[in-house]
């Protein structure tokens, strides 16, 4: 009877999918899709995608005007443009990543939590 109790409880759990964590790993960027245990194809619109995934880039370009005085003159001037470049602070998923997902309560959306790196 108690065993009975107990796969009835469990059942119930397993019906209602509760969140649960899993690792995935990319298989498409543009769309996105996330594939899970060679078997579970997530595509982008069951992917709820966190902003610690995404490619940020941060631009570093500046000028500055200043006085020049000399003692014939005095001129406003700019100094060259530096850091032309941008600076990539995270580069976002690609192909071959692995993923911490979290499936949400229901089992209809995933969040892509973080891109898992070796140690």
């Amino acid at each position: 009877m108690i065993k009975q109790l107990r796969d009835i409880a469990l059942g119930s759990i397993e019906a209602s999918k509760p969140s649960e964590s899993m690792i995935g790993q990319v298989t498409g960027v543009d769309p996105l899709e996330i594939t899970v245990d060679q078997r579970l194809v997530l595509d982008a619109d069951l992917l709820l995608v966190t902003e610690r995934v995404k490619r940020y880039v941060v631009s570093l370009t500046h000028s500055h005007v200043y006085k020049d005085e000399t003692p014939s003159e005095m001129a406003t001037k700019n100094t060259q443009t530096a850091l032309p470049d941008v600076l990539v602070i995270r580069e976002g998923l690609k192909m071959g990543d692995a993923v911490l997902l979290q499936r949400m309560k229901g089992g209809q959306q995933f969040a892509v939590i973080d891109k898992l790196v070796s140690a």
